[in-house]
């Protein structure tokens, strides 16, 4: 069951609303095998593309919503274990050139991609209604667990409809 409007910012809803509607394990399973699938036969010319000057490249783009999902979901468990800590919002902007995905190869930023898909699957899979209800604060708004999830699926398609229509058109 999709979130909400009450449970998540505004901003999110964005995200939320490309996430399919049906399981929320199968849409993570199937995006992470959509996902792969997409980036698996690149080669580097192609994975340190960027579509125009000043954009992230396609490693940096992977690197970026691995990176991402890492906090959602890291937000998700702190808010599932019942803490009531209001968390920090991050610049997403500095990370990028932080992690030096330019300097790895795409293969392993995929392989890195799947490892923190796999957590963030066996997270879910442990959450029922009452974890998925509760909420907690991050970057001052308000923001359910079952929203975060969302966000986590919403954020990666959004990329990578991005990727495909602007980064990876022939």
């Amino acid at each position: 069951m999709h979130p909400k409007a009450d449970e998540h910012a505004p901003y999110y809803a964005r995200y939320i609303e490309r996430v399919p509607n049906g399981d929320l394990i199968t849409v993570l399973r199937d995006q992470s095998v959509d996902t792969i699938a997409l980036l698996r036969d690149l080669t580097p010319e192609r994975a340190n593309h960027a579509y125009a000057p000043g954009k992230w490249t396609v490693k940096e783009v992977v690197g970026h919503v691995i990176d991402a999902e890492r906090i959602f979901a890291y937000r998700a468990l702190r808010f599932a274990r019942g803490d009531t800590t209001e968390l920090a919002g991050f610049e997403q902007d500095p990370y990028v050139p932080a992690g030096k995905f330019d300097r790895r190869s795409l293969g392993d930023l995929v392989e890195e991609l799947q490892v923190v898909r796999a957590a963030t699957i066996q997270l879910v899979r442990h959450a029922d209604d009452e974890v998925l209800s509760r909420r907690g604060v991050a970057s001052g708004k308000e923001v359910s667990v079952r929203a975060l999830f969302y966000i986590i699926a919403g954020h990666e398609r959004h990329h990578v409809d991005l990727l495909r229509e602007r980064y990876l058109r022939d």
